[in-house]
């Protein structure tokens, strides 16, 4: 799905600056990795292009289609013409920056911005004039007079864009290992919690199985056996033990202990 939308962008990453281009598909893939779909509508645009947007809703065949000015910047003005900026738009919900079709609680549109501002874009939604919501940009130290002069970014300078992306991507991936493995830890220790409260649960209340039962019921549980009450003494639970010492205490057992008593007497006698 990713490689789908990525190629839906392809035609405006053409000719774009190198590292313009390398933030603008990581904004493609950091955008989607957080449910928000985005196409690059606009990367580099020739001057001739330029100036048929500067013309629109300027020349009276544009008004007359009713057609607004969507930019103040004629040929060789727009950081565009250097492919230096890129424009976008949501795949669900257009132009719509009040739209959260992730249902997370914040605007996609703010979520992008977000992530561009993370890769060193400069959003048009900052400028004091004529904000342009859709376009980022990144000029390296540079200003329109400057690249209308000829001068353009260094080698260096590209790949300290490319360099500090990198970066993050690295610093966020540690920051996600250290949080997995905190959650382990926090679960392996909540099962260890468990496995502990479960071993006491089963002590006193689930049945021991063939083990010898401790030495303060083993008079009640003879006695218990020998007036019939029980026909085992070896698999009874905490609390079935506990329950057998009480009738004992209660002298339901004493015909039992009794026969006990003059059993072990006719032993000693013999």
């Amino acid at each position: 799905m990713l490689d789908v939308l990525k190629a839906k962008s392809t035609p405006a990453l053409y000719n774009l600056n190198r590292a313009v281009q390398y933030a603008a598909e990581k904004l493609i893939e950091r955008c989607f990795e957080r449910e928000v779909e985005i196409r690059i509508t606009w990367g580099f645009r020739t001057a001739a292009q330029q100036q048929d947007m500067y013309n629109q809703g300027r020349t009276a065949a544009s008004k007359s289609k009713g057609e607004k000015v969507v930019t103040n910047a004629k040929a060789g003005r727009s950081n565009h013409n250097y492919g230096l900026a890129i424009d976008f738009v949501l795949t669900k919900g257009g132009y719509d920056m009040k739209a959260d079709n992730d249902h997370d609680g914040i605007a996609d549109w703010i979520e992008v911005v977000t992530q561009a501002k993370l890769l060193g874009f400069a959003w048009g939604g900052d400028w004091k004039s004529f904000k342009d919501y859709p376009h980022f940009e990144i000029m390296f130290g540079l200003n329109i007079d400057q690249l209308q002069a000829g001068k353009r970014p260094t080698a260096v300078q590209e790949q300290a864009v490319i360099d500090n992306i990198k970066a993050l991507e690295a610093a966020e991936s540690m920051n996600n290992v250290t949080e997995l493995e905190v959650k382990v830890k926090e679960q392996n220790e909540a099962l260890q919690a468990l496995e502990k409260r479960t071993t006491t649960l089963e002590r006193l209340v689930n049945v021991s199985g063939n083990q010898t039962p401790p030495t303060w019921s083993h008079k009640a549980l003879e006695a218990a056996k020998v007036v019939g009450a029980i026909t085992t003494t070896n698999d009874k639970s905490q609390a079935e033990l506990i329950t057998i010492q009480i009738l004992a205490n209660m002298g339901l057992f004493d015909p039992g202990i009794k026969k006990l008593i003059d059993l072990n007497k006719e032993s000693d006698c013999k």
